[in-house]
């Protein structure tokens, strides 16, 4: 039977990691991704990858919840084998002046987009290390890089992304294990659907590309950071952002 590599994505059920589930699938990996909350969204990509194959698991975890994320990802690999690339995408988000961000709101969104990140790696990169192979692409924003007026926790939330990904690139390159960031730009996905009009056209104005990113092209470079065709890129942070940053 042939030896099919198995992928597992957080926020898969929209969006990005969505996008980026249907993009593994379409070239023959087991897919596995995890939602939080949208059992429509998760039902519809499960549906959509079947259509493919019908290796695909979906399960509803909060990344926060460490024994809820081991409990999934041991389930699994039970299933489909090790992990062969993992991709972190769960991350939520709010505007607000930093002066209103109550410590609650900071605790849920570092807790989301860092600790989430924390528990997920945590869980599989021993079984990597063991196997002396292994992908982990992270996704940060243009905002971790840059910092963005009125969402300062989600900008230290993704630059923190940033961080984990070059340190812990380092720390694990002589296990054959490859550690790479993507930092989307203003994508065309729900989060930015809360955007006006004006905000938007504004946004694309200032985009050297004149228009908002896709999903699907973010998908198409981290399935690019996984493949062989990168094998010699780790610790990087791939911008896809239309040249709103360079």
């Amino acid at each position: 039977m042939e030896n099919r590599k198995h992928c597992l994505i957080t926020g898969g059920s929209r969006g990005i990691g969505a996008s980026t589930a249907y993009r593994f699938a379409q070239a023959g990996y087991k897919v596995t991704f995890f939602y939080r909350s949208d059992d429509e969204s998760a039902q519809y990509t499960r549906q959509k990858i079947q259509e493919l194959t019908y290796d695909v698991l979906a399960y509803k975890v909060d990344v926060r919840d460490l024994d809820a994320v081991s409990s999934a990802v041991k389930e699994a690999v039970d299933t489909f084998g090790p992990v062969d690339v993992l991709i972190s995408n769960a991350g939520i988000s709010k505007i607000e002046l930093f002066t209103k961000t109550s410590p609650e709101e900071w605790n849920r969104i570092m807790d989301t987009n860092v600790g989430g990140l924390f528990n997920l790696v945590h869980t599989v990169l021993p079984s990597m290390i063991s196997r002396h192979s292994g992908n982990i692409i992270t996704v940060s924003s243009m905002w971790g890089v840059t910092g963005a007026s009125c969402e300062v926790c989600y900008s230290t939330s993704k630059a923190a992304i940033i961080g984990f990904t070059k340190a812990l690139a380092q720390e694990v390159g002589p296990s054959n294990i490859r550690v790479n960031c993507v930092a989307p730009g203003v994508i065309d996905t729900e989060m930015n659907a809360v955007l006006d009009d004006e905000t938007r056209n504004a946004l694309c104005e200032e985009t050297p590309l004149c228009r908002l990113g896709t999903p699907e092209e973010v998908a198409d470079t981290i399935f690019y950071l996984a493949s062989d065709t990168s094998s010699f890129i780790t610790g990087q942070v791939i911008g896809v952002n239309g040249g709103y940053i360079t």
